[in-house]
Formats: C-alpha cells, structure tokens, sequence
C-alpha cells in the first residue's frame, strides 16, 4: 500500500479500537506507532518518536496553564463559589416557571467563568442544584439533561482548557480566542434558558415553582458573588490587558481561588493534598491524550493524509461555506461518537489548513479565531448528544434513579439551541470578531 493508503486505512482501524472500549489516547499512540512503522519501514523512526515526542509533550510550558485552570476550578469548588452562584440566579430566577431549571444554567455559566472544564461545572453544579431541583418537582429527565447542558458552558465560556488546546495546535493568541469566545458563551446560557421556558410551556407538569424572596435577601445573595467577578476579572481581564501571560494568568486566579477557598474553611491540608492528586489525575489524563493525538498526526502528516485533503477538497470546486457547513456536520456526527478534547485533538491538524485556506472575505487570524469558536460549540454539542455524550454519563452517575432514556429525551431541546447558535454564528461572524474589526 502506499502512504496516504495507509494514513486513510487508519481512520477505521482508531475507530474500531475506540468501540472496543480502547482509551482514546492509548488507541492513538497505537496507531500512530504502528502507522509509522508501515510509512517508514523501520523501527527506527517510531522508538525515536517515542522519547522526543514524549519529552516535548511533557515539558511544554505551554500546557502547564491547564492544569492550574483544573486546580483553579477545585478550589473555586472548595472556596463554595459553585453553591453561591446558585443561591444568586435562584433567588432572581427561582420563584418563575422553570426558574430554578434556569438558576442552574445561570450557574453554571458563571462556574465556567472560573472552571475551564466542562466535566467539573457539570458534576459540580449537580451537586448544588439536583437536591432544589426535585425538591421543587422538577422531572427527572427535565432536572438531568438541564444540569449536562449547563456543564457545556465550562469550556465555552473563558477560561477554557479546550480553547487552550486549540491555540497551542493553531498557534493563536489565547487571550484573543477568550475574548471571541465571551458573547457566544453568553447566547449559550440564554439560549438554554429559552429552551427551558419553551419545555415547561409544553410540559408544565414536569417543573414547580420556587416562592418568591424579598429583594433585601436577593441583593444579599448577589453580593456573595462577588470573589466570582473579582477571580474572572483579574485573569481574563489580566491576560487580555496584558498584565501577566495566559500561564501567569491562570497561575493569579488558581492562588486566588485557594486564598478564597482558604478564608471561607474549605481549604485544609487534607483538601489541599486532594485537589493537588485530583488535579494531577486528570491532567494525567489530558497529557497521555495530547501525547496520543501527537503520535497519530505525526504519522499521518508523514503520509501526506492532511494535505491530500486540503487539496482534494480545493479541486471540488465548493464555495468556501459548503466546506464549512461539512466540517461542521462531520463534528456533531463525531461528536456522538468521541470526546471533546478526542476530536479537537484528532481533526484540528487535518481541518484547519483546509478552511484558513479558503476565502470568507477576513484576514487568515480572524477565521482561526471565528472557526476555533465554532470547532468549541459543535464539539460542546457532542457532550450531550448520545450514545457517548459524556455530560450526560457524569450527571446520571449522579442521579441513579432517573433513567438515561428520559435525559436523552429532554436534552434534545438544548441541542436543538445549540444548533440554531451555530447557525447565527456561521452567518453573523461579527458576532465572535467584532472586537477585531
């Protein structure tokens, strides 16, 4: 066979590996070893890979902003934040129909402003808000897939460990990428809002009503809010204005989060040495995906698979946009299939080249920006769509009783805004680059 036979003949073989329950990191070294050993002929190439490649994963220091953002997020956890912004939007929101549903989101939202992964803000966020939900009636079904909406809104809004990825492998200025990524996060959240008000007219059994509550104690709840703002102020704000470095950035906020944290007794030793292993478990598992995917696109840029792409796509003759729409599509069907930082991982080396390439009237820095921002709301998309919407696995292993069925059932109307968002972000570029006009 010849290399680029090769490079596409490892398409089915990574998938097949992923079926049979295959980490997704370990199937894509193994590909990759194993592709490069074909191309090549040798074992050479391959076992030298192993040692370079594994010691520029691990030293980047690059990376090492994400797992301060994963440990900005579990003492943000600790400091109580999560539960405060939850008292907030409920004491604003609850007393409306599908009011504390929308509380969570609003939670979330402002969890994800300070928590880079969507995983933690939804198994977070679930903690606080499941008990009010069924406290106050809401469905099972209605209760779940809300709470893994929401957790989406973790790596949408900034700071985001996703978006951090997609500008080490596009090599795009982090701080610009936070700020595009700002006011589609913000249509996220009223998004789902709007879904949520559309459900509970269509089902008003499946939510209740929360009494309403004086202004005086609403205002009291907004104020607790307040280490929040200040924490995602002063690192977005700081990176952006140029004060520290996106590293030096999340370093300021995850000392913030801990001196919060510490100040209101959720810090201790025994809960400082948990975040730490905590953090050093899923940063584990964040590298060994990165020195996966680094493995396999190695393998297929050296059987020329990215670049055939590009030029076979060039040669058909579509408009810029019909390309577009297909990569779009190509990643909310993958996205029932594979993770979120799997795909970005997995599909932005091949992709990217492609569309940058292509004409949409903007310079080459604002369609990276403007297709990083749509690659993170179709990818955040696969979060809930099933059978592997992650978010949807996090928050049933947390609500036993409800069966996964019906979450899949409700979950259906936030896809359904996400789309519509997708839409409206495709046709109204301005809205993610208006600060770049």
């Amino acid at each position: 066979m010849s290399n680029l036979e090769i490079g596409l003949v490892s398409f089915p073989a990574l998938l097949i590996l992923i079926f049979i329950r295959v980490p997704i990191g370990l199937a894509m070294f193994l590909v990759g070893l194993v592709g490069l050993y074909f191309v090549t002929g040798s074992l050479n190439l391959p076992l030298g890979r192993m040692k370079s490649e594994t010691f520029s994963t691990f030293s980047s220091y690059s990376l090492s902003i994400v797992p301060i953002f994963l440990l900005m997020g579990h003492f943000a956890t600790l400091g109580g934040m999560s539960t405060a912004l939850f008292k907030a939007a409920e004491s604003f929101l609850g007393h409306r129909r599908g009011g504390v549903a929308m509380a969570a989101i609003g939670a979330c939202a402002g969890f994800g402003a300070i928590c880079g992964s969507s995983l933690a803000t939804a198994a977070t966020m679930s903690r606080v808000a499941l008990p009010e939900l069924r406290k106050y009636g809401y469905s099972g079904g209605f209760a779940t897939a809300t709470l893994a909406a929401g957790g989406t809104l973790g790596i949408l809004i900034p700071p985001s460990v996703v978006l951090v990825i997609y500008a080490i492998l596009t090599e795009q200025n982090i701080a610009k990428l936070f700020l595009a990524a700002f006011i589609p996060g913000i249509l996220a959240a009223l998004g789902y809002m709007l879904a949520i008000s559309i459900y509970v007219r269509l089902h008003p059994d499946a939510a209740g009503t929360k009494p309403a509550i004086s202004y005086l104690e609403r205002f009291k709840a907004l104020f607790d809010v307040w280490p929040v703002l200040m924490v995602f102020s002063l690192v977005v704000g700081g990176i952006y204005n140029g004060w520290f470095t996106p590293t030096e950035g999340a370093a300021v906020g995850a000392a913030g989060t801990g001196l919060i944290a510490f100040l209101n007794r959720g810090l201790n030793w025994d809960t400082l040495v948990e975040s730490f292993l905590v953090t050093a478990k899923s940063t584990a598992m964040i590298f060994f995906i990165i020195l996966g995917a680094g493995f396999y696109n190695g393998f297929l840029a050296l059987s020329q698979v990215p670049q055939e792409i590009s030029n076979f796509v060039v040669s058909q003759g579509l408009s810029p946009w019909m390309v577009l729409t297909l990569v779009l599509l190509f990643y909310l069907i993958l996205g029932c299939l594979m993770d979120s930082l799997s795909m970005i991982l997995l599909t932005v080396p091949i992709f990217f080249p492609v569309i940058v390439g292509l004409d949409f009237g903007m310079s080459q820095e604002q369609i990276a920006i403007w297709f990083g921002i749509l690659v993170l709301i179709v990818v955040e998309v696969g979060l809930i769509t099933p059978p592997v919407g992650m978010n949807l696995f996090v928050i049933n292993a947390m609500d036993r009783m409800t069966p996964m069925v019906e979450t899949y059932k409700v979950v259906m109307y936030f896809v359904a805004s996400d789309i519509i968002r997708v839409v409206l972000l495709v046709t109204f570029p301005i809205i993610t680059l208006f600060w770049l006009q």
